[in-house]
């Protein structure tokens, strides 16, 4: 194991979850999503539920971490949270009601999978997700909360593993290589074969080309 992937992380471990256990609450679900950006594919959150005496060191922001080291945390983090639940919002759904509205519809439905009901949300962001639970919103969240964090990882791995299943569907596209993001031959791949039903046509880099061929 590279001892870069077990290096001490850059925040507090549990700091928030032990402050709110110790005001009485016993199950927190750190939640982040993966995917606002891209330009297709949908966006994927998770729900984590930690255990009081987890540890798992090198976890971190899952954007700090290369995708070998997510793929190794991943299933360490299943095997050890209390619940894990993830949710989606498709890209259909991103066109039809925004980004935003989207990642809080893809929280909540990663927070109603949770086998675990929770008590407490520490969200990653600034945006309530629309939920009667108590929450905390953390800007930089991901690198500010171990339960944050554990879900970002989740939310990634899962995201990109779908975008690579669909790169079996839409091979043209290259999606395994660039998981839908804006790369710039993924927009030129965009120009020449039109969008597919996975591109969000209401962005940027899409949209140009609804219906030019």
């Amino acid at each position: 194991m590279s001892l870069e992937l077990f290096s001490q992380p850059d925040f507090s471990p549990l700091q928030f979850e032990t402050e709110l256990r110790c005001r009485g609450f016993k199950a927190v679900a750190g939640v982040d999503e993966a995917g606002r950006g891209p330009l297709a594919g949908p966006v994927v959150a998770a729900a984590v539920i930690l255990p009081v005496e987890f540890d798992l060191p090198g976890l971190t922001d899952s954007k700090k971490l290369s995708p070998s080291k997510r793929e190794t945390l991943y299933p360490l983090i299943r095997s050890q949270a209390l619940a894990v639940g993830i949710g989606l919002a498709s890209a259909a759904e991103v066109d039809r009601i925004n980004i935003l509205q989207a990642t809080l519809l893809s929280m909540r439905r990663a927070i109603d999978r949770l086998e675990l009901s929770p008590d407490h949300l520490l969200i990653d962001g600034i945006t309530p997700v629309p939920l009667a639970l108590p929450q905390k919103t953390l800007k930089k969240g991901d690198s500010r909360s171990l339960s944050i964090a554990a879900a970002s990882v989740v939310a990634k791995v899962v995201r990109d593993r779908i975008m690579t299943a669909y790169d079996r569907a839409y091979p043209e596209y290259g999606f395994s290589g660039h998981k839908g993001y804006g790369s710039a031959r993924h927009r030129e791949l965009i120009a020449r074969f039109g969008p597919c039903p996975l591109h969000r046509k209401s962005f940027r880099g899409v949209r140009e080309h609804v219906g030019a061929l």
